[in-house]
């Protein structure tokens, strides 16, 4: 597997003061190699796969001759199994590793410490690739990269797919040799985070709240954000003195957000967010900051995620809350096509401190169809407006320091709206903002990450009815692979377990499957599951109590998953008493469960048990859950049971749709505990409309953080009692 080199080193010579470039083939040459280093010499790991390599590179290079651990050849050196990597001392370098195929056995992947008191110096990690190195139980927290010491660079390294709890990257400010640190993060590609479900999914977090009022003066440029979707919190700024320019924002949920600390930069970045759901932009705390020339388009967030916020603080605030804004400046930031720009947001009996002595000048926010987005949410005497620019509103927020009128926008050479009349050409974001270039961040030789794998991309597989014909056939279909079934009777004597994208579709006809197992599908790790046109039966299911037609992994896992049933029926999952359609375990999440044009009748249990996290820490099992176009008849349990518990604020979801649909005699078991048609507690977006409920027990949503928004209309009752919204906590 690692090619062992011919004697204990192999080595060269430089013509460089006889700095030695050493090959080595095993950990324990590493490890030889390490104690001899001096000022210029290389040690490269020779190509292969290094497994359970906990890896310490130490020694005192210089600036004109730096100590360097790379790889025999880029991109073909892994670190795998239980590995990590801790570098200290002064002017090292390490490049061209990639960890993949593993997780780190302590708490981070790559330190910039040996231990505590013990960092590195003016050192550097370069082209270096973290991909899905996760620990396998999803809540248990680590971190991918800790910065520690001083004048230390992280750049043009590739960070993707991180899906465990914990901060992608971090710097600490933890010892006095790590304060007023003058770090460098610059050209990384910080790839795609999946939905977290939880606190603790940000992508790059500068400092604590415990030494949040002391400065940093880390310098963060040029780095590719895609689509990190972990928390709120894209980055969590929690320290002073900080730069973040010209980074490139691309699809990701949530925000910039100056959590904590004073006389922070945030210029010159672009935030794209092409309408997709909850994509934030800035937003803005503590004292002393300055917001200027960001460009931002089509982003959706609101609250604390929208395209601008400035928050309320809380008088006299402890560390980890909220200082009170004062002495901001923010001028000249473009917010094209967004949904929400707040002021004085999150104000309420606690955080009552308005922003005082700041400036909001010379910014452009332009919608096309003239809609109000800026809410005020507090008293905003203590900003000045001056100098702004808005697109013909039809009921402006705010009017003192606005121009509102008729505005055309056009395209500059960077591909970038600016406002066609010469009058606002001082207005927005600058006609010389440059957009970074994707390409020029990570490394050149690893594919960044494409649209993810979707269903129905794959070959389709003809099958006829038969006794574990589909077991058969989904055991040999690749990711994306289609199963199409003729019309017939299927048996099912095994549960098949989907790790990859999978469709089960009928082909014209009736397709009907039943099962002897407790489950007739498993989604592990990697899967996610596509039914259609199907009749599912779970009448020769065993006569035992919780059963399930789905159920996820029993077990902790990494990836979130897509369930998607249209067109189908469900019956008589029935042999025993809770049996449900769907039941997750504990730390599992959906990224979407989409049901259309189905028909469920005579089940004992849930449709959807997600209520699992009941610890009240802010997790759930699932983001977006939509019912369309469905009926639900004779359902003992709920047609939906979502939970989410705990005050926690850095999620956004679970987010929840019943639209067109039919409920009869539905959650009047006596073992649904919660005593519903629908039970949605702590869900954060809720539209119930045009349906028809008959004969079965109430709605009730229970509001428990954030802002929620529950909407429900042109809904039918017939022998059901109303809706039942509680705000806060009651049952």
């Amino acid at each position: 597997m690692i090619r062992i080199a011919l004697a204990a080193l192999t080595f060269v010579l430089s013509h460089a003061g006889l700095a030695e470039t050493l090959l080595v083939g095993s950990q324990d040459e590493f490890e030889d190699a390490v104690d001899n280093l001096k000022p210029g010499d290389t040690i490269m790991l020779a190509n292969g796969a290094w497994r359970d390599f906990e890896i310490l590179f130490t020694g005192f290079g210089t600036a004109e001759q730096p100590i360097t651990l790379t790889a025999e050849t880029r991109g073909e050196v892994f670190i795998t199994g239980q590995s990590n990597l801790r570098m200290a001392g002064k002017y090292l370098v390490v490049s061209g590793l990639i960890f993949r195929d593993g997780h780190t056995p302590t708490n981070t992947v790559i330190s910039f410490r040996r231990t505590r008191g013990d960092p590195a110096y003016h050192s550097r990690v370069t082209e270096t690739v973290i991909d899905r190195f996760n620990n396998p139980e999803r809540h248990e927290t680590d971190f991918w990269v800790m910065m520690y010491g001083r004048h230390n660079r992280f750049d043009h390294n590739h960070l993707v797919g991180k899906s465990n709890a914990g901060v992608t990257m971090a710097v600490r400010l933890d010892g006095e040799e790590s304060r007023e640190n003058h770090h460098r993060i610059d050209h990384n590609y910080f790839g795609p985070r999946p939905i977290l479900g939880a606190n603790g999914g940000e992508t790059l977090r500068i400092g604590t709240s415990h030494h949040s009022r002391t400065d940093s003066f880390t310098v963060v440029e040029n780095n590719y954000f895609d689509r990190c979707n972990g928390e709120l919190e894209v980055i969590s700024n929690k320290s002073g003195g900080n730069t973040f320019r010209g980074n490139l924002f691309f699809e990701s949920r949530g925000t910039l957000t100056l959590r904590h600390g004073n006389g922070t930069v945030v210029e010159n970045n672009v935030f794209l967010g092409n309408r997709a759901d909850h994509t934030g932009g800035i937003r803005v705390i503590n004292a002393d900051q300055v917001v200027r020339n960001n460009y931002m388009h089509g982003l959706t967030g609101h609250r604390f995620g929208g395209a601008l916020v400035v928050m309320n603080g809380v008088p006299n605030s402890p560390l980890n809350r909220y200082d009170p804004v004062v002495n901001a400046v923010i001028e000249n930031n473009s917010i094209i096509d967004s949904d929400h720009v707040e002021l004085g947001a999150g104000s309420d009996e606690e955080r009552s401190a308005t922003p005082t002595d700041s400036v909001f000048g010379s910014n452009l926010i332009f919608n096309e169809d003239g809609r109000n987005i800026v809410a005020v949410h507090d008293d905003v005497g203590g900003i000045e407006f001056r100098g702004n620019a808005t697109n013909n509103v039809d009921e402006p927020a705010l009017t003192e320091g606005f121009v509102n009128a008729s505005l055309e926008l056009v395209a500059a050479d960077n591909r970038l709206l600016y406002p066609a009349d010469g009058q606002f050409a001082d207005v927005g974001a600058s006609r010389e903002l440059k957009v970074l270039d994707p390409e020029s961040t990570g490394v050149s030789w690893y594919p960044k990450a494409g649209s993810g794998m979707r269903f129905d991309t794959g070959e389709t597989i003809f099958i006829g009815a038969g006794e574990d014909a589909i077991f058969d056939a989904a055991a040999g279909a690749g990711a994306g692979d289609v199963i199409m079934l003729a019309p017939g009777g299927y048996l099912l004597t095994k549960t098949i377990v989907v790790d990859r994208p999978l469709t089960i579709r009928a082909a014209p006809g009736t397709a009907s499957i039943e099962f002897e197992r407790t489950a007739l599908f498993e989604i592990a790790d990697g899967g996610s599951l596509k039914l259609s046109g199907l009749t599912i039966s779970g009448r020769a299911a065993p006569d035992v109590a919780g059963n399930s037609a789905i159920r996820t992994h029993r077990y902790s896992m990494l990836g979130n998953y897509a369930l998607v049933v249209e067109d189908s029926t469900i019956q008589d999952l029935n042999t025993n008493h809770s049996f449900n359609f769907l039941s997750v375990a504990r730390h599992t999440f959906a990224d979407r469960i989409e049901i259309a044009n189905s028909v469920f009748r005579n089940i004992t249990g849930h449709v959807l048990s997600l209520a699992q996290e009941t610890d009240d820490l802010g997790l759930y099992n699932g983001e977006y859950v939509s019912m369309v176009g469905s009926t639900f008849q004779n359902i003992e349990g709920a047609v939906a049971d979502i939970y989410r518990g705990g005050t926690d604020e850095s999620t956004f979801g679970p987010h929840f749709e019943l639209r067109a649909s039919s409920l009869d005699s539905v959650g009047k078991g006596s073992r649904n505990k919660s005593a519903a048609s629908i039970r949605l507690l702590g869900v954060q977006a809720t539209d119930i409309f045009d349906n028809v409920v008959a004969d079965s027990r109430p709605v009730r949503v229970i509001h428990t953080v954030g802002d929620p928004v529950t909407r429900l209309g042109d809904n039918r009752l017939e022998r059901t009692p109303e809706p039942i919204v509680r705000e806060f906590g009651g049952q």
